[in-house]
């Protein structure tokens, strides 16, 4: 007697629940609980945390991505307006930019800045100049482009009306389409805050004194102090934090979005 299509699709659930189940079933009886606890649940190891992992190491990385994302908001609005320019060069410079700085890691920009930057001027960059710049060149190509798909969106309606009330065509620009154009793009601008915010661990690469540290290398460095993952877990958990309340901002914003079209 063969199956309907509801009773098949049952089946198939049926047996997804039983793979899953044994498969857990496997891992609850393989793994040494009493191993895991001591490497990342170590109560003791937790506790000399705090408060340095909130205090310094959580408000530095929220510092670092806004220095970043606040620079990179702004440069990445001037890259999208030269990429949606009629003046040839403005384009062609917008379009290397982008293609450049989305093409090479982020780690390669920290070095370049960190290093290369004052051994070929001879000039010291501020730890936070340093950091605002590298996630914000970064960030910026990224941003650019969003924000440029984002300005081309808003209906031409708009900017005629705005030109037939006398408007000129920059004023325009400023005051009707850039500012629905952010409110397009603010779920995926938001997205690239959390990324930015990832992309802050890569400050340990510069040398950080102790009031310096960002979550991964204050994690990293009690690593090495206690020989436990218990304070890997801790940042861990601080990075989530901050994305998490993001990540629900943008579902938030999504679906805002999505009623007002």
């Amino acid at each position: 007697m063969s199956m309907s299509r509801r009773q098949r699709a049952r089946l198939v659930r049926s047996v997804q629940y039983a793979v899953l189940a044994v498969v857990l079933l496997v891992i609850a009886q393989a793994a040494d609980w009493g191993e895991i606890r001591r490497a990342f649940f170590d109560v003791e190891v937790a506790k000399a945390q705090f408060p340095d992992i909130i205090t310094t190491a959580l408000v530095n990385t929220v510092i670092y991505t806004l220095l970043g994302f606040g620079f990179g908001l702004a440069l990445g609005l001037l890259v999208a307006l030269m990429r949606l320019s009629q003046v040839p060069p403005y384009r062609w410079l917008a379009v290397a930019y982008i293609e450049f700085f989305r093409g090479i890691p982020a780690l390669l920009v920290f070095i370049a800045l960190g290093f290369g930057v004052p051994l070929a001027f001879q000039v010291a960059l501020n730890q936070y100049v340093t950091v605002m710049l590298a996630l914000g060149l970064v960030g910026a190509a990224y941003m650019a482009e969003t924000i440029r798909a984002g300005i081309q969106a808003v209906p031409k309606g708009q900017t005629e009306a705005a030109r037939s009330l006398g408007m000129s065509q920059g004023r325009a620009m400023v005051s009707i389409v850039i500012p629905q154009a952010l409110r397009i793009v603010l779920p995926p601008l938001t997205n690239e805050l959390i990324l930015l915010t990832k992309d802050s661990s890569l400050v340990y690469l510069l040398g950080l004194s102790l009031s310096q540290y960002e979550l991964a290398k204050f994690g990293r460095d009690a690593l090495n102090q206690n020989r436990s993952l218990t304070p890997i877990l801790i940042a861990g958990l601080c990075y989530l934090v901050i994305t998490l309340p993001l990540g629900h901002l943008v579902r938030r914003l999504e679906a805002r979005t999505a009623r007002a079209r």
